[in-house]
C-alpha cells in the first residue's frame, strides 16, 4: 500500500502544536521565525509562512509586526466574521471534540422565538441543547430552535455524531446570519453544565441564520468567559 505523505506544512503545525501541548512552549512564548522554520524543516519561506499564519487564524499563535510569533493565552477563538463548525474548530486546534445531546425534541414557541423564525406564536418548532467538549471540558452550551418548515428531519438525527450547524448547512446551507453579543453571568443551571460558579462570567452570542428559503435557525452560544473568546483577522 502506498503512503500518503504529509504535506509539510501540516509537519511544521503538529510540531509547534505538540511543543504547546507538551508544555514546553507556554503561553506568550516567542516561537521560531519563519527563517528559523524554513531551516530546520528543509522547506521554503512560503510554506513555513503557511503554517504560522493558519495557527494564528486558529488562534493558537499571535503575530506581532516587528517583534515576532507568540503562543496564544490558552482561550479558545471564534470568529465573528465566518461561521465555522465548532469541532472542526477544536480539532483544527490538535484537541479532542465530543458532544453530549441534552435535549431534542418538538416544542410550542413564544411570541419572541416566532417573530425570529417567522413563524406564529404557539407554532410548533424543533429545539435542541447540546454540550459541546473540548478535551473532556464543557466548552459551550448550544441551545437552538430550528424552523421544522425548512429542515423536517432535524429530530431524527444524532448531535453526538453530527453537530446541528453541520446538519443545517446540509439541508439548508446558510446564506446570512446575524450576531448578538454579550456578557452575562452563569445561572445555576447553565454553570453546572459548564462546570462553573453561577457567578462566573460568560460569553453569550445570539445568532440567528437564514437559508434562500428563509430563516433556519436561532440559536444561543453560551461559553465561559475565561475559556472562550470571539476574534477575526481581516485583510484588506
Amino acid at each position: 500500500m502506498t503512503q500518503v505523505k504529509t504535506a509539510k506544512y501540516r509537519v511544521i503545525k503538529q510540531h509547534i502544536c505538540e511543543k504547546i501541548e507538551s508544555g514546553q512552549w507556554v503561553e506568550h512564548s516567542k516561537v521560531p521565525s519563519e527563517n528559523e522554520l524554513t531551516e530546520q524543516f528543509s522547506v521554503s519561506r512560503m510554506t513555513a509562512r503557511r503554517a504560522l499564519q493558519e495557527l494564528t487564524e486558529q488562534g493558537l499563535l499571535v503575530r506581532s509586526q516587528g517583534s515576532g510569533t507568540f503562543v496564544a493565552n490558552f482561550k479558545s477563538q471564534s470568529s465573528l466574521l465566518e461561521i465555522r463548525n465548532i469541532a472542526d474548530e477544536i480539532q483544527e486546534r490538535g484537541h479532542q471534540y465530543r458532544a453530549q445531546q441534552l435535549i431534542l425534541e418538538a416544542v410550542k414557541v413564544n411570541e419572541e422565538v416566532a417573530i425570529l423564525l417567522a413563524l406564529k406564536a404557539g407554532d410548533i418548532a424543533y429545539y435542541s441543547s447540546v454540550l459541546h467538549f473540548e478535551n473532556n471540558a464543557p466548552i459551550q452550551l448550544e441551545q437552538r430552535f430550528v424552523n421544522p418548515k425548512l429542515v423536517a428531519n432535524y429530530l431524527e438525527q444524532d448531535f453526538t455524531q453530527i453537530t446541528p450547524h453541520e446538519y443545517l448547512s446540509s439541508e439548508a446551507p446558510l446564506t446570512e446570519a446575524t450576531h448578538e453579543v454579550e456578557a452575562i453571568l452563569a445561572s445555576q443551571e447553565i454553570g453546572h453544565l459548564l462546570a462553573i460558579s453561577h457567578i462566573t462570567p460568560c460569553l453569550q452570542v445570539k445568532r440567528r441564520t437564514w437559508s434562500s428559503q428563509g430563516v433556519v435557525s436561532l440559536a444561543t452560544l453560551t461559553s465561559p468567559g475565561n475559556k472562550y473568546r470571539l476574534g477575526s483577522h481581516l485583510i484588506f
